[in-house]
């Protein structure tokens, strides 16, 4: 099996700005070799909401399968989803203070991009 390069960044939800406070809660993959860009993520309700009570977690949720959208290209990413994958991992890996923000961009190896989305996602998200 051949290695396959690839890039991540990890989502962070940052209920209040001002704080720089964040949980992980997601993960985005690109693997240009394979043409494959996916997110994968999970909102731990509780931690979330020590950080911040009046947070909505539903919002939180809504942003993070916008983010699953755009990585398929379908209508739940809009415009962004219509755009080539480089273009989208671009798009999801550019700063932004919105509660939802994505860390630095990490590279590694792997001959499995689906299987390494899911290997990050537990290890940096839990």
């Amino acid at each position: 099996m051949s290695r396959l390069a690839y890039q991540y960044v990890v989502l962070r939800c940052v209920p209040r700005v001002d704080r720089e406070e964040f949980v992980n809660v997601g993960v985005v993959l690109y693997c240009q070799a394979t043409d494959y860009l996916a997110a994968a993520w999970h909102v731990d309700r509780d931690r979330l909401g020590a950080l911040d009570a009046r947070l909505d977690l539903d919002q939180v949720c809504d942003a993070l399968r916008f983010i699953e959208g755009v990585c398929a290209g379908d209508e739940r990413g809009g415009e962004a989803a219509a755009k080539p994958l480089g273009q989208r991992f671009g798009f999801l890996k550019a700063p932004r203070s919105t509660v939802i923000q994505p860390g630095p961009v990490h590279g590694g190896m792997t001959t499995d991009p689906p299987r390494q989305l899911e290997h990050l996602l537990e290890k940096l998200v839990g």
